[in-house]
């Protein structure tokens, strides 16, 4: 009981609150229709936002975006619409607090869903918070986007990378993201890599301090000059050139970087040899007989 009347007391101060043309004031949705969107304002009279002043968003879906229950921020446009509610608008409410959110998104590396509403010059457009945002060709994926026309109309999720609110200005990037999801996908990869392992991989690039190797699936391992052969050289292009086929061994995976030798994956190979050849020694061709003629001829009976 003493909730319900400190609930009350609430109601009764606040509808005796004072508003007035320009306010930012928020509000719980009662209503939604194509036409408008009612709010309760806790206050003597209702709000009233046309569907038109909710976004400058043109992929804006009134029904779908709002539903009964959200809380909305507007800016009070006239204390009476002429059927004694407030109009309100939530396009010049966002013009004042979207972007101080924006900026919080950019602090925070906040990933956001988007839909691409058009392309322009050299990228495209998307909403945040009903502020247009551009997305540059060079920030669509992890390399240059040439046909920006075929991402209209696709959700992205992507990050503020630039916000300028006196410029008016938002940029947005999904290249951030995908190259961390890239670097994620390479480090696990690379940590299934067992260290003493020996794979065969394709020489990618020579440096002065040794040699790239392609090991398929995305992974590229050094061998560092110390670890090219077993004789001292000078540099790599002495033994190997770009496209040579060889066996690694991993020596190990720290950092997400792929350590490997030339040289003691030939090593393993060197003794493996000499094992099976001492193998073959044991194993004499001759045939140990087992007859008792045989074993009186040994005893010389």
């Amino acid at each position: 009981m003493e909730e319900s009347m400190k609930d009350y007391e609430k109601e009764l101060e606040a509808s005796f609150r004072t508003i007035n043309e320009g306010d930012v004031i928020s509000g719980t949705v009662i209503d939604v229709n194509e036409e408008e969107v009612t709010l309760d304002l806790k206050y003597y009279t209702q709000g009233i936002i046309k569907a038109a002043d909710m976004s400058d968003d043109p992929g804006f879906a009134v029904l779908e975006e709002v539903h009964t229950g959200d809380v909305l921020e507007a800016t009070v446009v006239r204390m009476d619409d002429g059927q004694g509610n407030i109009l309100l608008s939530r396009k010049e409410a966002n013009a004042v607090l979207a972007w101080d959110v924006l900026s919080q998104y950019m602090e925070e590396k906040t990933d956001i869903s988007v839909k691409v509403s058009e392309a322009v010059n050299a990228g495209v457009v998307a909403y945040v918070e009903g502020i247009r945002g551009f997305i540059p060709a060079s920030q669509l994926a992890l390399s240059y986007v040439e046909d920006v026309e075929s991402y209209v109309g696709q959700k992205l999720t992507v990050r503020v990378i630039t916000v300028d609110r006196e410029k008016e200005k938002l940029v947005l990037s999904a290249k951030e993201i995908l190259k961390e999801q890239e670097k994620e996908k390479h480090d696990h990869k690379v940590a299934m890599l067992v260290p003493g392992t020996v794979l065969e991989g394709t020489v990618e690039s020579l440096q002065p301090y040794g040699a790239f190797v392609d090991l398929k699936d995305g992974l590229t391992g050094l061998v560092h000059i110390s670890q090219i052969c077993q004789k001292r050289i000078k540099k790599p292009s002495e033994v190997l050139k770009v496209g040579d086929k060889v066996k690694v061994k991993v020596l190990s995976t720290n950092d997400g970087k792929i350590s490997l030798s030339i040289k003691a994956a030939e090593q393993e190979q060197e003794v493996e040899e000499n094992q099976s050849l001492d193998m073959k020694q044991f194993s004499s061709d001759e045939s140990v007989g087992t007859s008792l003629g045989d074993l009186f001829k040994k005893l010389g009976l």
